[in-house]
């Protein structure tokens, strides 16, 4: 037996029915997907690690960087 909310359980009923299956089915798979052993943890560094510029500063040379960019733009529309 687990207890929820009337919110929680409302929002659930309503997410088994877009997915057409029971609200039982609905927790078993949310159960399940959270118990996978070789499932891996999510790491928010993969997002933040993206991008490795060198280590630049913007709050310091943000006008520098600014001007180098508005300068490019017009270099390449030969202007």
């Amino acid at each position: 037996m687990i207890v929820l909310t009337d919110n929680q359980h409302a929002l659930a009923k309503r997410r088994a029915a877009q997915q057409g299956i029971s609200l039982s089915e609905y927790i078993r798979r949310l159960v399940d997907r959270d118990l996978e052993e070789d499932a891996p943890a999510w790491d928010p560094s993969v997002i933040f690690g993206l991008i490795d510029d060198g280590g630049s500063n913007i709050r310091e040379n943000k006008h520098q960087m600014i001007g180098e960019a508005i300068d490019k733009y017009y270099a390449d529309k030969g202007l």
